[in-house]
């Protein structure tokens, strides 16, 4: 009596996290199909444009960074590879994709089997980076913006990691309580903060129209570095690399494609209305994001000196807050760091949507994650300690996480690239080929030249990958003798033999390794069965022969087919793997027939380790004990389990 007010707490904790978690839900939260949450595609847009837009924030400063005054020439190179190359990609993986698996699940089908579940984990790896990244780079610019606000109380100079790891803090807890509202919420972020920077970039031209002399001052500077248009044209090519955080939010785009309401009369496998719902969406907000990161470039670059821009400048991590300071007054730059400042903040949260959208989507369907991992709230957690460790290791230094950032976006889209041009070859369209190739291989060059500049990226996605691969492996080996199977579909013949052996006894079923499949091959293993495990000679028996269709597959429905050779019945079985299949199947037959269904094997000879790591990653291995440690763990009651005999 006195253990069980502790234990009452302990059972609300445990239902509230796992609160939503439903058995054999593969995909993510945020991913429904449901028409009570879609709304029409610029609503969602809004959405997406929480990562995307608030780039705004820290982009037009980093870009002067990292090019000085070629940052106007390198933005314009930036903007024609988002509008001819990662625009046309994801339009045509909006097409591929239209229920929000994104470029990785195109790369899935296009490489299976184990190959290409390392390419998910590798990819989901680089996934976690960017999600990662835009919570904490966000935060960390948003902490930025409120320490360099003139009206801040001096108590709480120098505190922006304390700040950042609040604001993270905070993110986690609006996943914690719910997210219901963030589509409306996100409509309403994005608007006031587009029409902000709107107003920032009328006044900012304006002065420039009113001081010509600014613009010839940078135009002397830009040729007296760099003599021809040439020579300019080169060393942005050079640089735009550095630039590749404006190229961000596409895969967010295409993974909240369930959310965009589309036409009554959309088919489930091919919804027309909403995949042209989704090309709105990624060309419009490709079109808005183009037209500001080409303006604020310029008047940035032009307006705001050099010095400014780097560590401890005022326009470090927020060059047109400082504009909004300088030429509308600190009441405005309140208002616009204010408006930056929850736009940022909430530009994790379309981060977080991302995250909890793609690992319940793979890592519980590959069994390389516990079962837990398909409820929202311990993902939440996990995420927001992991953030936690990225800001304070980073300093909530926004330069700083600008390289892992920009490396987790680009590997995203090169491989979407990647995934499109393999497409548009299997399904033998030479143009579209060849345009492809071309893009993939630029988004490359852009990528390969983002690492060898800025490696620390590489290295925190080589990180994650080595944990996800890591955790991967253990939760499949601690899986392993779960029951896997999703159903069971029997033909005619096999149900005709079951209901014939059912109805005169005891049911007994001969496993066998199909090899030969003569005669002689059957008549010898129903001898050695009867023999060593004293059947009957009068009772009839079944056998049982299961086939490995892709052992990468962790859950899969078994498909029974009956059929007779040489006068013996056969029972033929289709799975991920043998153990899991056959003791799924006995469960079946007990629970049809009401009868206890008896299994027949033979010891395998080998080293018992040899044939663990077999059945692991092959789906076959040392058989009899496996199938009975599932049989074990699928039905706890001894007196309802399938029997099963070794000989």
């Amino acid at each position: 009596m006195g253990e069980r007010p502790a234990a009452e707490p302990a059972g609300r904790v445990r239902r509230w996290l796992l609160h939503g978690l439903e058995p054999g839900r593969a995909s993510g939260p945020y991913t429904t199909e449901s028409t009570e949450h879609q709304r029409p595609w610029w609503r969602v847009m809004c959405l997406t444009g929480l990562d995307y837009f608030s780039t705004l924030g820290y982009q037009p400063g980093i870009a002067a960074l990292a090019a000085g005054v070629i940052s106007p020439i390198a933005t314009l190179v930036l903007v024609a590879l988002t509008l001819l190359g990662a625009l046309p990609v994801y339009r045509r993986v909006a097409r591929e994709s239209p229920h929000g698996q994104g470029s990785i699940a195109m790369l899935e089908r296009l490489l299976p089997r184990w190959n290409g579940k390392l390419l998910v984990l590798a990819l989901l790896g680089f996934a976690a980076t960017d999600f990662i990244i835009t919570i904490t780079l966000s935060a960390a610019d948003a902490s930025a913006h409120i320490m360099e606000n003139p009206y801040l109380p001096e108590g709480l100079a120098g505190l922006q990691v304390e700040l950042t790891l609040v604001l993270v803090a905070l993110l986690g807890a609006v996943f914690l309580k719910g997210f219901k509202e963030a589509i409306g919420i996100a409509v309403v972020l994005v608007g006031v903060y587009l029409l902000l920077n709107l107003i920032v970039m009328i006044v900012s031209f304006r002065h420039l129209l009113e001081h010509p002399e600014l613009v010839s001052q940078w135009r002397r500077l830009l040729f007296n570095e760099h003599p021809d248009l040439l020579g300019i044209l080169v060393v942005a090519l050079l640089v735009f690399p550095r630039l590749a955080l404006g190229l961000s939010g596409f895969e967010t785009g295409v993974a909240v494609m369930p959310l965009i309401k589309g036409r009554p009369d959309d088919l489930p496998r091919r919804p027309e209305g909403r995949i042209r719902g989704a090309h709105r969406l990624l060309t419009t907000a490709a079109i808005i994001m183009s037209i500001f990161l080409i303006t604020s470039s310029f008047v940035t670059t032009v307006l705001i000196p050099q010095h400014e821009f780097e560590a401890g400048g005022q326009a470090n991590g927020r060059a047109l807050a400082f504009l909004a300071h300088t030429y509308l007054g600190n009441l405005f730059g309140t208002v616009y760091d204010i408006s930056t400042v929850l736009i940022l903040w909430f530009a994790g949260a379309s981060a977080m949507a991302g995250l909890l959208n793609l690992v319940p989507r793979y890592l519980p369907r590959y069994g390389m994650a516990p079962n837990w991992s398909r409820a929202i709230r311990p993902l939440v957690l996990v995420f927001t300690l992991i953030a936690f460790l990225i800001t304070v290791v980073f300093r909530a230094d926004v330069t700083a996480q600008g390289g892992a950032y920009a490396t987790g976006v680009l590997v995203l889209i090169t491989s979407a690239a990647l995934a499109v041009t393999l497409s548009a070859r299997r399904r033998r369209r030479r143009t579209s080929m060849v345009a492809f190739a071309v893009i993939t291989l630029v988004l490359g060059y852009t990528t390969v030249a983002n690492v060898i500049e800025r490696p620390d990226g590489v290295r925190i996605a080589s990180l994650f990958i080595a944990a996800i691969i890591a955790t991967s492996i253990l939760s499949r080996v601690f899986r392993a003798t779960e029951l896997r199977v999703t159903g069971v579909v029997l033909d005619p013949e096999a149900q005709r033999f079951i209901a014939d052996v059912a109805a005169r006894g005891e049911i007994h079923i001969i496993a066998n390794e199909p090899n030969e499949r003569d005669e002689t091959e059957y008549r010898e293993k129903e001898a050695e069965e009867r023999a060593d495990s004293h059947i009957p000679a009068e009772d009839p028996v079944l056998f049982l022969e299961v086939t490995v269709r892709d052992p990468s597959e962790f859950e899969s429905e078994l498909i029974v087919t009956g059929e007779e050779r040489f006068g013996y019945r056969i029972l033929r079985v289709e799975g991920a793997s043998i153990a899991n299949a056959i003791a799924g199947f006995l469960l079946h037959v007990r629970d049809t027939t009401g009868e206890l269904p008896h299994i027949y094997f033979a010891w395998t000879e080998g080293n018992p380790l040899f044939y663990l790591l077999r059945y692991l990653f092959f789906g076959d291995g040392e058989v009899a004990p496996l199938t009975r440690e599932v049989l074990r763990q699928a039905e706890p009651d001894r007196r309802r389990r399938p029997r099963v005999h070794v000989g």
